[in-house]
């Protein structure tokens, strides 16, 4: 399996994480790809470059300025305002995804949070991708120790050939806490995840892509139930009539 990472290196947390890389010993299967546009912005770099995985190494942005770590899987539900394609999502990479959220909690840096988010914003791709991300000011983005973990978490990412079963989320926050538990305390990895503020725009077609566009199969549907909010009764009347099995978080087994 070939692995790309794509660096943005104009911006300061991508130089950070290439700096780390660059003193790390790189594997045969891992090409590091660097460019100057905003990581959203990157549109077709998996047609320009054989490989089999895209990982952006970034920056992530927040207005309340949270030390944090992300991960995330991006796609569009409705518009395109950030990049990517309108009401379309990648493939996403839940095993690959979960390996990288434990290994960030098992190596926690000190004032981080450590967080899934919900599928947003571009660019469009083809191939599996992902992002992984320092937050969320200029503090954060030159951190050492953060860039240093981003990098080595990376290369152990091109290195796992685990495979997890795998699921879906519906509801819940941008920063999705059942998905964050269900990738920490449970079995499951978790591809894409539509959150509440999302559900207007989840309908067959957006289902179907949540249900295909995985590197792994996706094997169940979870719901945040109180998360859904006002959309619980269409949300189901949806799984039921696509006959996708789906389980209510609270009502699964999980240590959280």
């Amino acid at each position: 399996m070939k692995f790309v990472i794509i660096i943005p290196y104009k911006f300061s947390a991508s130089k950070n994480i290439l700096e780390n890389l660059e003193k790390l010993k790189i594997p045969e299967n891992v090409e590091i790809f660097k460019t100057e546009k905003e990581s959203i912005y990157n549109e077709d770099i998996d047609k320009e470059i054989k490989a089999d995985y895209f990982i952006f190494a970034t920056r992530h942005q927040s207005s309340s300025g949270v030390k944090s770590l992300c991960v995330h899987a991006p796609g569009n539900f409705s518009d395109n305002k950030l990049g990517g394609k309108k009401n379309e999502l990648n493939v996403s990479m839940p095993s690959f995804m979960k390996i990288a959220l434990n290994e960030l909690s098992k190596n926690k840096l000190k004032d981080f949070e450590i967080e899934i988010e919900a599928t947003h914003h571009g660019p469009y791709f083809e191939k599996p991708c992902m992002f992984i991300e320092i937050g969320s000011s200029e503090e954060e983005w030159k951190n050492i120790e953060a860039g240093k973990l981003i990098a080595e978490i990376i290369l152990k990412i091109a290195e796992n050939k685990k495979r997890f079963k795998s699921c879906v989320v519906l509801g819940g926050g941008h920063y999705n806490q059942v998905a964050k538990k269900l990738m920490l305390n449970s079995e499951y990895a978790v591809g894409h995840i539509c959150p509440k503020h999302s559900l207007e725009f989840l309908d067959k077609n957006m289902l179907e892509q949540m249900m295909k566009r995985n590197d792994n199969k996706i094997e169940l549907v979870v719901l945040d139930w109180k998360g859904l909010g006002k959309w619980k009764n269409k949300v189901v009347e949806l799984l039921k009539n696509m006959k996708i099995k789906y389980e209510r978080y609270d009502k699964l087994k999980i240590n959280s």
